[in-house]
């Protein structure tokens, strides 16, 4: 299942491994309440992404945002899928200012949307096979034609509904390995569904590269409006999903937690000191 290493050596989006470069170890780790969310720039985020797909080890992303944090703090298990991930970047203004009070700073907001469209971008070229894993009927093909048109030369090498239900794991992963080989599997069932697959079935598969990606699938289809410049530069993606999404407002209720326990937590620190 793992990618031809052929392939990877003439690859130019790869940078070799006597390139000099800001993020060739592991990236510096932060404590958002207690979840881990590690201090990346995007130039550091893509580096590290392609000498984890260059390394095919079977690696896990995870895009931890406000809301998911929440979950972790009360789901062990979501935690520890975050703890040991390759790459955990803040998806979310609200974890660079939880940063800034608490001591633990976050330097770049990295919108999994964005990480994605960025990676297709610079996948075409070198035609890796990537594999899309969730969505409604149809959406993950509708995805897929968008990444293609991004990425021109990016091969789809497959798409699979499922579900993030543990019965439905073994026709996922065989309809995965039927497609082999695949540079990079996107799984879209949502935290922390998509995160707990991945630690069951990643050890399996061994895709070099395997990125939950929670509603991208809908914003690449257009079955959700993709955020406007002004949303993407402000960081405010989920006040603009809101208003044009307003059934999310349960969603969202999680926002308001996530910004009392962060002062709760800032408070405590402030008496400490």
């Amino acid at each position: 299942m793992r990618t031809d290493p052929r392939r990877h050596a003439r690859c130019p989006m790869i940078a070799q491994p006597d390139e000099p470069t800001t993020s060739a170890s592991a990236p510096a780790r932060r404590r958002i309440l207690g979840i881990r969310v590690d201090d990346v720039t995007w130039p550091e985020a893509l580096d590290r992404l392609e000498r984890l797909s260059a390394a095919g080890g079977g690696s896990i992303v995870v895009t931890p945002n406000p809301e998911i944090v929440m979950q972790a703090r009360r789901n062990p298990a979501l935690a520890a899928v975050i703890d040991a991930a390759s790459l955990a970047p803040a998806d979310g203004v609200g974890l660079r200012w939880a940063g800034r009070l608490l001591g633990e700073p976050v330097r770049e907001v990295v919108p999994g949307s964005d990480l994605v469209v960025r990676l297709a971008g610079r996948a075409g070229p070198v035609r890796q096979r990537w594999f899309l894993l969730g969505g409604a009927p149809g959406v993950a093909e509708a995805a897929g034609r968008a990444l293609a048109s991004i990425g021109p030369g990016l091969v789809i090498a497959g798409t699979y509904g499922g579900s993030p239900d543990a019965a439905d794991d073994e026709a996922a992963c065989r309809a995965i390995e039927r497609a082999a080989p695949v540079d990079v599997l996107l799984v879209a069932y949502g935290a922390p569904g998509q995160e707990l697959w991945l630690a069951r079935n990643q050890p399996r598969l061994r895709v070099p590269l395997a990125i939950g990606v929670g509603g991208t699938f809908n914003f690449l289809a257009g079955r959700s409006r993709t955020p406007p410049t002004w949303a993407r530069r402000t960081n405010l993606i989920w006040l603009f999903r809101l208003c044009t999404e307003p059934w999310r407002w349960r969603r969202q209720l999680a926002l308001a937690r996530f910004a009392g326990a962060v002062l709760a937590a800032a408070a405590r620190r402030a008496a400490a000191r």
